[in-house]
């Protein structure tokens, strides 16, 4: 990372231990149980292997897809493995930024206060996101000592173990059920990628070019930042609107609406299509499968509480929310329509990503891309 007197844009650092030192301390579990947890999430991970290739049809007959570690993290290791890869994704970003404020009066002051200053606030959005996070398919994750990664750039599939435990209590579902469940949707992701070998460049493309459509000072980041921490510590001046508009939506140029726009039609197939498989393995392999679901979906709906909702609306993750429901009926209706084999189309090359108009309107996805074909 290019930097001003040795001060980088962001403190990372000093994010990993601001948001290791706010993050709330996970369910009450002794130590035998932990080792039982951790021992159990990964026996489904690799069990999920072979239960959503074979739903999906998604892995070419003999060939297997380049291997990609599974880590059963804490909540710290979740904030350390993210930490890796917003620094690695943000670079070109970061980077612009800086050659932008090389050439303001006091730059190196600026970057030395304005990194640490980030670097807490983000600390801070860290600590509230590593509470929630079930398990992520780490698609860009950087190697490190304590968190390996794929070959040739591949990634890593972590599972929250205190995560699941407390939504497991907190929904009082069958542990089992639920621990798998939540391995099918993370290991749908991971086929995903592994088996369409264009799809993380692709999308590596359209971030970066949305990175670097970003025009926008620092100071501007700062600020943005600083509103989503004041959500986290209810300092949000006194009046103002509550929630405000996402970080997503503070930093759009019209060249990248355009490129949002195919973003977001992506990610709702890409979660929708995990949500389908994971319903549609879970009758065979999960029987509370129906239980988990409805309990999930409301406790999704729900929020935890106002604060909640809010800091949600400001990072975007209402859309994330959508992007779930939104993707899932799109890829039930194309499968109802053409079939597996049918749907599977969507990951010949990016021509055949459906667009966001498509995924409200899975129809004309069938007829753009079947009807043409034929």
């Amino acid at each position: 990372m290019t930097s001003i007197g040795g001060a980088e844009m962001v403190d990372w650092n000093l994010a990993v231990a601001t948001a290791t030192r706010l993050v709330r301390p996970g369910p009450e579990v002794s130590r035998d149980e932990a080792r039982a947890v951790v021992a159990e999430l990964r026996r489904h991970a690799k069990a999920s292997e072979e239960h959503v290739r074979s739903f999906t049809r998604m892995i070419p007959e003999g060939h297997e897809p380049e291997d990609t570690p599974v880590l059963v993290v804490d909540r710290a290791g979740w904030i350390r493995a993210n930490v890796a890869g917003f620094r690695e994704l943000l670079k070109p970003l970061l980077e612009k930024m800086q050659e932008r404020r090389s050439g303001t009066p006091g730059g190196a002051v600026l970057g030395a206060v304005g990194g640490k200053v980030t670097g807490v606030e983000l600390g801070m959005l860290l600590s509230f996101l590593a509470s929630r996070v079930l398990g992520q398919y780490e698609t860009f994750a950087p190697a490190t000592r304590e968190l390996p990664a794929g070959e040739n750039g591949g990634g890593r599939l972590l599972l929250v173990a205190p995560n699941i435990v407390h939504v497991e209590r907190e929904l009082d579902v069958a542990p089992h059920d639920f621990r798998l469940w939540v391995a099918l949707h993370e290991e749908t992701h991971r086929t995903q990628f592994t088996a369409v070998p264009w799809l993380r460049d692709h999308l590596q493309g359209e971030i970066q070019s949305f990175l670097g459509a970003t025009d926008m000072d620092p100071m501007t980041v700062l600020e943005r930042l600083r509103e989503a921490a004041q959500a986290l510590t209810g300092a949000r001046p006194e009046g103002e609107e509550e929630g405000g508009r996402s970080l997503v939506e503070l930093v759009q140029t019209p060249e990248q609406r355009e490129i949002l726009g195919r973003l977001t039609a992506v990610m709702s197939l890409l979660e929708g299509h995990a949500d389908y498989v994971m319903d549609g393995v879970g009758p065979q392999v999960v029987p509370s499968v129906a239980e988990i679901r409805e309990k999930f979906q409301q406790r999704r709906a729900r929020g935890a509480s106002r604060l909640d909702q809010a800091l949600r609306k400001l990072l975007g993750l209402d859309a994330k929310l959508r992007q779930y429901r939104d993707g899932e009926r799109f890829v039930r209706a194309v499968v109802d329509e053409v079939g597996m084999a049918g749907f599977n189309r969507v990951w010949t090359s990016p021509n055949t990503l459906p667009t966001k108009a498509e995924i409200a309107k899975p129809a004309d996805w069938v007829a753009r891309v079947h009807r043409k074909a034929e």
